[in-house]
């Protein structure tokens, strides 16, 4: 097991461990040449369903208030291995909480927590947005002004701006600030850094902003100009989990984030970071851009 992980990486060490042994254990179901399926596995279990596995298996939950849920699934499983068994029960007693997060919680969307408690855990972020200066190389003045942009469509108060910009620069300070800070490689479209939000001070603060993060060792970031060629048009955002298996996240339509660990998804969204890297200006071309663009506020 990785040192020192987080609530969130040993949750998610824990579900990717249980999900291997439930797809490779004997089969207990007609037709089936190995595994059994989740609704096999809960079988009997009156506070265990097939959802809440689920969730178990993809990080988001452990057996916190159950323990026996787990030594029962282990059974079915059929691991015999003392010394497996009580590592995984470990893994499930000694995830500590992110009480830093916990504070937070109600002012995110769906899927927010577990995509933020990730992002901590990460070696590596390789992020686009095409419209706006993304998220962990953002100023508070301009996370605050997007929300208070957004704030007469979503219906949002004035103390959910507060809470969401803290949240922001906690994950930036998280992120970027810590001993260990991750590797960061951005993109950004131009209409990200052409759009006006905020006054020209605003404006000009986050492109000093950016060419002061540029500068750092384990910052990377690109501008995409507008000229014909290949683009996403949604934002996403890619982790590296080290020795977990990375993942990808995506904002919806409804405000809710979604993560997966499907090498086909990650090896999808990775082909199109890697398409429009080498379409867009390179880091001096770039931090030469964002200059020109503070010189002119």
């Amino acid at each position: 097991m990785a040192a020192k992980r987080g609530a969130t990486g040993r949750r998610l060490e824990l579900g990717i461990q249980l999900r291997q042994l439930r797809e490779n254990c004997p089969p207990v179901e007609p037709d089936r040449l190995r595994g059994m399926t989740r609704k096999a596995a809960v079988k009997g279990l009156s506070d265990l369903s097939e959802p809440t596995l689920s969730r178990i298996e993809l990080g988001e939950l452990n057996f916190r208030r159950n323990v026996g849920n787990l030594r029962t699934l282990l059974k079915r499983y059929g691991v015999t291995d003392p010394e497996l068994i009580q590592q995984l029960i470990d893994l499930n007693r000694e995830a500590p909480t992110e009480e830093w997060l916990t504070q937070y919680r109600s002012f995110m969307p769906t899927g927010m927590p577990h995509f933020v408690g990730l992002e901590a855990e990460a070696i590596g972020i390789t992020a686009y947005h095409p419209t706006l200066v993304y998220s962990l190389l953002q100023t508070p003045e301009y996370a605050r002004a997007v929300h208070e942009i957004d704030r007469p469509i979503e219906d949002t108060t004035a103390e959910f701006i507060q809470r969401s910009v803290e949240l922001r620069m906690e994950r930036k300070r998280r992120v970027l600030a810590r001993e260990d800070p991750v590797r960061l490689r951005v993109i950004v479209g131009e209409a990200a850094l052409r759009t006006p939000v905020g006054d020209e001070a605003m404006m000009r603060g986050q492109y000093e902003e950016i060419i002061r993060l540029a500068d750092e060792a384990n910052v990377m970031i690109q501008l995409m100009p507008f000229r014909r060629g290949y683009r996403a048009i949604h934002d996403f955002t890619i982790l590296d989990l080290g020795d977990l298996p990375s993942r990808v996240q995506v904002d919806n339509a409804w405000g809710a984030v979604s993560t997966s660990d499907k090498p086909r998804e990650v090896d999808r969204f990775t082909r199109r970071f890697d398409a429009m890297a080498g379409a867009a200006l390179g880091v001096a071309e770039t931090i030469d851009f964002v200059k020109e663009l503070a010189r002119k506020q």
